[in-house]
Formats: structure tokens, sequence, C-alpha cells
């Protein structure tokens, strides 16, 4: 890394001279008046939205060993840091500028922020102002790489993950978000619905993760088959108190509005994730284990996951049933896992990509007067299709985006760092520590 090191440096001055110096003299498409109402709730739901980030860096922090809490708990704060400058550089206009064909922004549309102000979109934000429908998304678009971090905890070095963090974001998230959420998007013009980021953000992060877990293979101590104990639930409580509290940013605020369509999603959030809560430590029960903090925290969040899909589309009634399969679903496959090879250490995979999957399925059978429950099939089929297409796309293209970092920066760190732990070997910072 030492023969890379000014070029993060030189990269943020790079981009921060674009920034002072760029003519923002340009002219775009306005909608109506904004209103007021919207924007107000739109300026809270993001700001929710942005709290689920410290809210991941708790529940991933907590569930670690003790030598790598600093380290997993800032690769998801970083994220905040690192992504909010790609986005206005260019990945908002990646995932929302001119359509390409259906698959990818113009990166020029609104290149640093070019004509992202206050005036609403008529197709993007009707009522509130671009700029903070931008900022809204940016949100999603931070929480999606601190995702996949769970995956490749206690071995990854900090400056590859960086790396690969903006090279997915670019690459993966932002052209699925396209597809799925821009108007032209190919998905979406498919019929694909996913409300809040089943596909966008939980299944890319869930199919990432599982490239990541491959790819960097096992832990030390997985090898060694040393039980993995967390090292502080507490955070884990906490961390999944702070997911649920700014889910109702993610869900309901990708209304876009102060409506009936916001209150109906924020509703079927919180009734999915207490099903699933509940689910899996009765599921845990039935299957002979005590009933834990863990396992209620990792439920409600696998309730939330399968939910985000589906939010606005389907009742309050079936959130319940969607909460409670999706969380014996993840249950199984983390049972399942932990008795395999594979060292996904904190479950990514088996939570967020299949929770994700099993909100997308479900989203086809429980769409209001669209779904499979109402005798309706195409809906359902085009989301098994658009399943295979983004499973496919995100697994095979964040694959080869490690490849490519590793190649270009050593992916993992060596067995001495390993040992010691990631907070002394890649930030000099222990909890140990006293100031």
């Amino acid at each position: 890394m030492h023969k890379y090191k000014y070029v993060p440096f030189i990269i943020l001055l790079v981009v921060a001279c674009m920034g002072a110096f760029l003519n923002y003299n340009y002219s775009h498409v306005k909608g109506e008046p904004a209103s007021a109402a919207d924007i107000a709730w739109m300026l809270t739901a993001t700001g929710l939205v942005l709290l689920m980030t410290p809210g991941l860096s708790y529940f991933y922090g907590g569930m670690v060993s003790s030598k790598n809490i600093i380290s997993t708990m800032l690769q998801s704060v970083i994220a905040m840091s690192v992504i909010s400058l790609m986005w206005v550089v260019v990945g908002f206009s990646l995932a929302f500028g001119d359509s390409i064909g259906g698959v990818i922004g113009n990166p020029l549309t609104y290149f640093m922020f070019r004509g992202v102000d206050g005036d609403t979109h008529p197709l993007l934000s009707p009522t509130v102002p671009l700029l903070l429908f931008a900022m809204f998304q940016l949100k999603f678009a931070i929480i999606t790489p601190a995702l996949i971090t769970g995956s490749f905890a206690e071995r990854v070095r900090f400056s590859s993950y960086i790396l690969f963090m903006i090279l997915f974001a670019i690459f993966i998230y932002s052209p699925l978000a396209h597809w799925t959420w821009h108007p032209d998007g190919f998905l979406r013009k498919m019929g694909v619905l996913d409300f809040a980021g089943g596909t966008v953000v939980h299944m890319s992060a869930g199919f990432a993760a599982l490239a990541g877990a491959i790819l960097l293979g096992r832990r030390r101590s997985h090898i060694k088959k040393e039980k993995h104990t967390p090292s502080n639930i507490p955070y884990v409580i906490l961390g999944t108190g702070l997911l649920w509290f700014g889910w109702f940013g993610f869900n309901a605020g990708s209304a876009l509005g102060a409506n009936s369509l916001a209150v109906l999603a924020f509703a079927t959030t919180n009734t999915a994730s207490a099903s699933a809560a509940l689910a899996w430590i009765f599921f845990d029960v039935l299957l002979g284990r005590k009933p834990s903090a863990s396992g209620a925290s990792i439920g409600a969040v696998v309730g939330l996951v399968a939910i985000t899909p589906a939010a606005g589309f389907v009742s309050v009634g079936a959130s319940i049933f969607i909460g409670a399969i999706a969380s014996i679903v993840s249950n199984l496959a983390v049972t399942w896992k932990s008795r395999s090879t594979l060292d996904d250490t904190l479950d990514v995979f088996p939570c967020h990509g299949l929770g994700g999957i099993v909100g997308m399925i479900m989203t086809g059978i429980f769409a209001n007067e669209v779904g499979l429950i109402y005798g309706q099939t195409q809906i359902f089929f085009i989301h098994i299709v658009g399943l295979v297409i983004v499973s496919v796309f995100t697994f095979g293209g964040s694959f080869l985006l490690y490849k490519l970092t590793d190649f270009l920066i050593s992916l993992r760190v060596t067995k001495e760092q390993e040992d010691i732990g990631l907070d002394l070997s890649q930030h000099d910072e222990s909890v140990q520590q006293r100031f």
C-alpha cells in the first residue's frame, strides 16, 4: 500500500478543486412547485436512513471478536464519507441521469451535482427538490456496501475495502438502481416492483457478500473451528434499535411524500420486523435452543429486509406472513452455513441476500391487486426473472471487482495482522486504549 499512499489524497484534492471551480450554470428540466409537507417528511426520512449506517456499525461491531470491534464499526462509518463524495461526482448521475438504453444513466447529466438544486423534477421528484431526492437516495447507496462488510469481517485490508466500495458503488449499485428505480430502467419497465430496495440494496449486498466470503477464504479461527463469541451483545441490541428506527425512513420515505402510501409502508415495516423477531426465537426454541437476544435482533433485521421491496405494495396482514417466513428461511440458512466451510462471518448472505430474495418473491405473491394471491401471474413470474438477472449480475460482477481489487491491493491482511486483530494492525487502535 505504501507505493499508493499519495493516490487517495490526490484524488480528494482533485474532487475538491472540481467542486470549487466547475461552472454550475446548467439548464435542466423543472417540475411543479414543491410541497412543504413532503419536503419536511423527506428531510426527516433522509436523516433516519443515514442513522441506519451507525446502527449497522453497532450491530456488526457487537458480533465480532473484541480485537476487531473498531475496524468493523469503521468499515460502516467510513462509507458515509466515501460514498457521499462518489455520489456527488458521478454516482447519482449513473443511477438517475438520462437513461442510456435503460441500463445506465448518463454520467454527465448530473456530474458534480450540476443541475441538482431546489427545483422539483417531474419524473424523479415531482413534489420535493431534486437535491433532496438525491440526498435521500445517497443514504441507500451508503448502507449497501456497509452491509457487505459483515461477510469478510476480521480479515479484510482497510485500503482494499475502500477501493472495492468505490468500484461496487459505480459498477454494481448505480446500474442496479437505474434498472429498478429510474422511470426508463429496464427492470422497472418489465414490471419489477421494489418499493425501497429489496433488490437494489439487500440482494446486491447479499450476493456481493457471498462472493467476498468465497474469494477471501476462511478466517484462521474458522479453519481451527474455534467458537466465535460475539464481543458485545448490548451493541447488537442497540444496533437493532437504531436500524429498526431508521428503517421507517428507509421504507416509508420511499413513498417520496407525506401521504397514505408512506403510512402503509410504515405500518408494514414495523409489523414484519416484530413478526420476524418472534419467529426467530420461537423457531430456535422449537429446535431445542434457548431464545437469545442476538437471535431476536437478527430476526428483527431479517424482517426489515424482507418487507423492504413489498412495504408499500402489501397489506399489514401480509407483512406478518412475510416477516415470519423470511425469518424461518434465514434461520435455517444460518444453521446450514454454520455446518459448512463457507465463512460469511456475520451471515450477510443468509440474512440480507435470502431475506431480499424472499421479499422479492413475496412481493410478487402479495402485491395489492397484481400479486399471485389475487389470481394474477404476470408480476410473480416477472419477479422470478428479475431475481435471476439481479443474482447473476451482482454475484458475478462483485466477484470480478474483488479480483480487480485484489490485483491492485491485496484484499486480505497477513496472518500476523489477522492474529493481532484489525483494530491494531489496520488502525493502531483498540478498545482497551485509554485517553
